[in-house]
């Protein structure tokens, strides 16, 4: 007989849109105990977007514990529960792939969706307080410094909070200089097998070396021959490890070609994904730095500053952040607990890492991502993410 699980989850944005975040509590449905918690900071997003999220990190967490359970999600968002049970038709195109993912987790018929008032979805709710609150003061939501479960009234704290605490303890006992919380992504209890995305920026093409701005928006370069000598050395790496279990593909030429070449290497096909393709830089595609500076002084300044502004006719950071983590989303839920190689460009790659870091949007101007690098990021079923390399790039040496 298969196990039941309640998932409640929630969603907040805080100026809808603006600085939103979700949070989601598995529970045990005869005891109550929480038996797993997620939340994340998701950037600007609107109510309806962040309450997806919550959705979809409740399913997941689900699954990581038991992917034959039943599962009966409770949610105070009538639109939510009315859309997925299927009454009410998904229109915006924000949240028809989420709803998409989340029907995904678990095989149909498995997954049932009840509405309940606000007052009894506090537990969720102040998850998804927390995970904003942390956003906005720039660090990640960290499942050992919540306090959802006591202030939402529970009795029993979560199984996975209990065992960090008696971690802690030990680590402490053990020398006295030790931090006696974990960092994020360093969970103590058992969570599952990861799913690990391997991040491979694609070989250089003719405008590499120079510098120039070579994003979705410009002439679409193939590899250079200095380029697929690159795809060529970082097939045999990765044949080497053996660990890639599939493959996703920005749709630009030199994302395929490099893909192409692994794929051949590693017998594998190759998935496109759209939501990795580079940012549209506009009216500096194939422009250097200082050609911009010259020619785009003030839209230049612009940008520098501020993660939404972008350049003429092009996409802002921040729009790219919204659709690569889209594409992240989507990714976890089709590949859970395997490991994927994501070749796409150096703002999604870098986009991706400061995601899992919890960092500012800043942090994109001070990581150097070297052509045909690696760098690797797990995701785990709390909803933490734990960066395991960034711009590696001895194959090439």
């Amino acid at each position: 007989m298969s196990r039941t699980f309640v998932v409640e989850a929630d969603g907040g944005s805080r100026g809808n849109p603006g600085p939103a975040g979700y949070g989601a509590v598995v529970l045990d449905p005869e005891t109550g105990q929480a038996l797993a918690e997620a939340a994340e900071y998701i950037g600007t997003a609107t109510n309806n977007v962040a309450e997806y999220r919550g959705l979809l990190a409740g399913l997941r967490a689900a699954h990581a514990l038991d992917p034959e359970a039943d599962v009966r999600v409770r949610m105070d968002s009538k639109l939510v529960v009315e859309q997925m049970s299927g009454r009410w038709k998904i229109k915006h195109p924000d949240m028809r792939p989420l709803a998409t993912e989340a029907r995904s987790v678990f095989p149909p018929g498995r997954v049932t969706y009840e509405w309940i008032p606000r007052e009894r979805n506090k537990h969720a709710d102040r998850l998804a307080n927390e995970a904003m609150d942390a956003g906005q003061a720039g660090r990640p939501w960290e499942p050992r410094d919540s306090r959802a479960e006591l202030d939402a009234g529970g009795t029993a704290r979560s199984a996975a909070a209990r065992a960090a605490d008696e971690a802690a303890d030990t680590a402490g006992a053990a020398s006295a200089a030790e931090p006696k919380a974990p960092p994020a992504g360093w969970a103590p209890a058992d969570l599952g097998t990861p799913t690990t995305l391997v991040l491979l920026r694609h070989g250089e093409t003719a405008l590499t070396p120079q510098k120039r701005f070579s994003g979705s928006g410009g002439s679409d370069p193939e590899l250079s021959a200095a380029g697929h000598r690159q795809a060529e050395a970082v097939a045999a790496a990765l044949a080497a490890r053996g660990t890639v279990q599939a493959i996703v593909s920005s749709p630009l030429r030199r994302c395929r070609q490099t893909a192409g070449t692994v794929a051949a290497r590693l017998g594998l096909d190759v998935r496109v994904d759209e939501g990795l393709r580079e940012t549209d830089f506009g009216a500096w595609e194939g422009l250097t730095f200082a050609e911009v500076q010259e020619r785009h002084p003030e839209d230049l300044a612009a940008w520098l500053g501020s993660a939404k502004a972008a350049p003429t006719g092009g996409e802002s950071f921040a729009a790219v952040a919204r659709r690569v983590a889209l594409s992240r989303d989507k990714l976890l839920a089709r590949y859970a607990g395997r490991t994927v190689l994501l070749v796409t460009h150096v703002t999604p790659v870098k986009t991706l890492v400061r995601l899992a870091l919890g960092a500012p949007p800043e942090s994109l101007f001070r990581m150097e991502l070297s052509a045909a690098s690696l760098s690797a990021v797990a995701y785990y079923a709390d909803g933490n993410a734990s960066v395991r390399l960034v711009n590696e790039t001895a194959h090439l040496r």
